[in-house]
C-alpha cells in the first residue's frame, strides 16, 4: 500500500463501524440483517476482510448511506493520513436529494461529529422535511439559503450561521446561484 510518498489509509472498516454505532446497530444485529457471521463483519471493521460490492451494497442499504460514500477513500501523503483532507481528496456523500452535491471534509467518521461541505445548486430543495436524532451547525459561505427549522422560516446569507437540534427541517435554494455551507453534524450520520 505505500507507494512514493502516499499511503492509502484503511478507514473502510473504522467508518462502517462508526456508522453502524451512531445507528445505535449492534454487530451481532447486522451481521443477521446481512445474512453474514458476526466474525466476518468483525473482521471488515477492522480491514482484515474486504466485502464484495454486493456486501457493500447490502451494507450500505442498511446503514442507509449511499454506496458510494463506501468507496473513495483517496490516497494520502504520508504523514496526513487522519489529520488533512486535500480539497481534491474529499469523498463525496450525502442524500440522494437532487441538486445538493456533499463532500466530507473530516477525514473519516471515527469522530463524535463529521463536517461536511454542502453546494446547494440554485432551484433546488430537499423535497421532504428531515428529522434526525443529531446536532447540527452550518455557516454559509456563499449564496443565499432559505431554511425551515421546525416550521421557522429563515433566508441565510454568507457570513450568517445556525443550528438545528433534532428538529424536523428543510432546506431550499430558489435562488439563482449556489448556496455553499459548510455544516458540522454530531452524531455521524453518513
Amino acid at each position: 500500500m505505500l507507494q512514493a510518498d502516499t499511503i492509502q489509509q484503511q478507514t473502510l472498516g473504522a467508518d462502517l463501524r462508526a456508522l453502524r454505532k451512531a445507528r445505535g446497530i449492534t454487530l451481532a444485529d447486522l451481521a443477521d440483517g446481512l445474512g453474514r457471521s458476526v466474525g466476518w463483519l468483525s473482521q471488515v471493521e477492522r480491514d482484515l476482510s474486504e466485502p464484495s460490492i454486493t456486501d457493500l451494497r447490502h451494507i450500505a442499504a442498511r446503514l442507509d448511506v449511499p454506496v458510494s460514500m463506501l468507496f473513495g477513500h483517496a490516497p494520502t501523503p504520508a504523514g496526513e493520513a487522519g489529520y488533512v483532507v486535500r480539497a481534491g481528496a474529499r469523498r463525496t456523500i450525502g442524500s440522494d436529494a437532487a441538486g445538493l452535491v456533499e463532500e466530507l471534509l473530516s477525514p473519516d467518521l471515527t469522530d463524535d461529529f463529521e463536517m461536511v461541505h454542502s453546494t446547494f445548486e440554485p432551484h433546488s430543495r430537499i423535497g421532504e422535511v428531515v428529522t434526525r436524532a443529531t446536532q447540527e451547525v452550518g455557516y454559509v459561505i456563499s449564496g443565499k439559503l432559505d431554511l425551515v427549522i421546525s416550521g421557522r422560516g429563515f433566508t441565510v446569507n454568507p457570513g450568517d450561521s445556525f443550528r438545528i437540534r433534532g428538529e424536523p427541517f428543510e432546506w431550499i435554494n430558489p435562488y439563482d446561484e449556489p448556496a455553499v455551507a459548510i455544516w458540522v453534524i454530531a452524531p455521524p450520520v453518513y
